[in-house]
């Protein structure tokens, strides 16, 4: 409101005033929701956009944007009500269209959600965004040449979108495509989608294009926890080239790490600023420097040194005589990841698993509330994940049992990385880095790999893990009797 109008209002009646006000106020709580909903700060953001429409209840951005918040916080029916209301508001802005189509596709409505797509497109045939989530729709049917031409399509429109070169890059690599694929992922730093940034450092970046004798080199975790584990087997390559390697990660796995070949020094983040270093690397980097393939993946029988035996025998002590085959267990991941919908199960859906003749220990951390109330009645389950303060001490308790049986989480790498017995429990649209149509693992030779054969059809996949349980029990309780099972 100019001078002008502030003479004006003060003119009129002080219930006209009052209005005014309120309405610029409502545009500065508008404003501050963008700049938190920006921040991540989803939950102030909500806030400000409830403020702004008690006012405003006829602005169809409004509910775009505040759809996209509740989205990010989890409430998805809210979401989806804001964003009809968007659109009915105003049903030509393509943008709300593709966000209520990404929406369906993420409830598994696949039928809606390419309507939305398809309302989008039409609107804006060019729409490089709506072709890229229309993608990966597709890819998640596994319809997957429909998905690799819809995202060069977009690719098409828009040669830069980083979104669209990440998510074409992750498909190249589930099929298979590494040389390609990893090109592609090092669009992870400029995609708005994963919200990555780089660490600006002076030294150049190091992809196997300089000499490394001599010379100090920083390798930094870039992305998750299971990543850093994935990606560390690739430091003794970089020290043989005949470098000084720091390596820096997450304290929840620095002390696991640090024990690492070729690795000088292991530091966290925070002590980074006062380190030099000749050139540096992204761990998620160095598979393209090393220019792997499936067939050249290294270090697939395992490469992180064996927990100190006195913590073993500290861990062993605590679970007490082994009577029974013993299997950690672990059936859910960090519920804030993207995907965790596809990934995780609830643990009463994994009874028939339960009620087999094996010592479970729970390996699962951060448990969620219903999971709790079924756990309480399963005191045949061992729960100790209260003592596990690090990754280290899960790799003591893992060198306790016979068997680990986990969903796609940072648990399945570390038992990979250790060379010990993993079954992964995988949905139908798997990550990347489990590829298609194979029950084991180029990257760990000791995993096997159990699959769902249609959408969200964990049943099945449980009942093959129980069938395959059921042969280890019984060869391990021959072996205990020292008798041979039959078959």
């Amino acid at each position: 409101m100019n001078r002008r109008e502030r003479r004006a209002a003060a003119r009129q009646s002080p219930q006209v005033a009052s209005q005014h006000l309120v309405t610029a106020k409502s545009l500065e709580a508008a404003k501050q929701g963008q700049s938190l909903f920006k921040l991540g700060r989803y939950a102030e953001a909500l806030e400000c956009f409830d403020a702004f429409e008690k006012f405003n209840p006829d602005v169809a951005p409004l509910y775009q944007t505040r759809g996209l918040c509740l989205q990010r916080l989890g409430r998805l029916a809210e979401a989806q009500a804001d964003f009809e209301k968007s659109i009915a508001l105003n049903p030509l802005e393509a943008e709300t269209h593709k966000n209520l189509g990404t929406l369906h596709a993420r409830l598994g409505r696949m039928e809606q959600a390419f309507a939305s797509f398809d309302r989008a497109l039409a609107l804006r045939p060019d729409f490089s965004a709506a072709l890229n989530e229309k993608a990966r729709a597709l890819w998640s049917l596994q319809l997957l040449d429909e998905a690799f031409a819809t995202f060069h399509r977009s690719l098409a429109v828009a040669p830069d979108n980083a979104d669209t070169i990440w998510n074409l890059a992750l498909l190249q690599m589930l099929t298979g495509d590494f040389e390609r694929g990893w090109l592609g992922r090092e669009a992870r730093w400029k995609a708005p989608s994963l919200g990555l940034a780089e660490r600006g450092f002076s030294q150049a970046r190091w992809l196997g294009d300089h000499p490394l004798e001599g010379r100090t080199i920083l390798l930094h975790a870039d992305e998750a926890l299971g990543d850093s584990i994935q990606f560390v087997r690739y430091a003794p390559m970089v020290a043989a080239l005949g470098a000084r390697v720091i390596l820096e990660v997450k304290s929840a796995v620095r002390p696991l790490l640090a024990g690492i070949s070729g690795v000088a020094d292991c530091i966290d983040r925070s002590s980074t600023p006062s380190l030099a270093f000749d050139l540096h690397c992204p761990l998620g980097s160095l598979p393209l420097a090393f220019g792997t393939r499936p067939d050249t993946i290294p270090f697939a029988d395992g490469y992180l040194p064996a927990p100190p035996a006195a913590r073993v025998e500290s861990w062993a002590s605590r679970l007490g005589p082994r009577t029974q085959l013993r299997v950690g267990l672990v059936w859910s991941g960090d519920p804030g990841h993207k995907n965790d919908h596809n990934r995780s199960i609830a643990l009463r859906a994994l009874v028939p698993l339960l009620d087999c003749d094996v010592q479970f220990v729970s390996l699962q951390k951060g448990i969620r509330d219903a999971d709790r109330a079924f756990l309480a009645g399963r005191s045949d389950m061992i729960d100790l994940t209260e003592q596990l303060t690090d990754f280290s001490e899960t790799a003591a308790l893992m060198s306790c049992l016979d068997l680990v049986i986990s969903v796609d989480t940072s648990v399945v790498h570390l038992a990979g990385a250790l060379g010990a017995p993993v079954w992964i429990m995988l949905p139908f649209n798997p990550d990347w880095r489990w590829l298609l149509n194979r029950d084991d693992s180029p990257w760990y030779r000791s995993m096997r790999l159990f699959r769902q054969k249609k959408r969200d059809d964990w049943a099945s996949v449980v009942d093959s893990v129980r069938r395959e349980l059921e042969g280890k029990i019984a060869a391990w309780q021959a072996r205990q009797s020292g008798s041979h099972p039959r078959g």
